[in-house]
């Protein structure tokens, strides 16, 4: 990955969506973006680089607040732990390690090179990190 690099999320239609930068991301933090129909997505890279991102809404508190949480890993799953509540949510797949009746969406994310002129993502979306 570079600089120039763009995280771009898979949308419902099908369409690929350029949310951020890969350089807004720190690997443990995340970043809350909008996308274009309203929805919030809470955007985080793992230690390796790898992106994800499932929503942003905690469904036990109704909250936008993942993006604030803490990651970590189980027993080899990446998750993000809600920072009100503490559920833990597998960030590959967005199930609650902790009540597996409970999911938030996780989506498809890749990570496309910039080419040529084209405009940086952060003139295409909201971007807020979190700290």
């Amino acid at each position: 990955m570079t600089a120039s690099d763009t995280l771009e999320v898979l949308l419902g239609d099908g369409t690929w969506f350029p949310v951020c930068g890969v350089t807004a991301l720190t690997p443990g933090r995340g970043v809350a973006a909008l996308l274009p129909d309203g929805r919030q997505v809470a955007l985080f890279l793992d230690r390796s680089g790898r992106p994800y991102a499932v929503s942003n809404r905690d469904p036990f508190s109704g909250a936008y607040v993942l993006s604030r949480g803490l990651t970590g890993t189980y027993e080899g799953r990446i998750f993000v732990a809600s920072p009100l509540l503490k559920q833990r949510f597998e960030l590959a797949t967005g199930r609650c390690l902790d009540d597996e009746e409970v999911a938030v969406q996780a989506y498809e994310v890749r990570v496309r090179a910039r080419v040529g002129d084209e405009a940086p993502a952060g003139d295409e979306a909201l971007v807020t990190a979190t700290t």
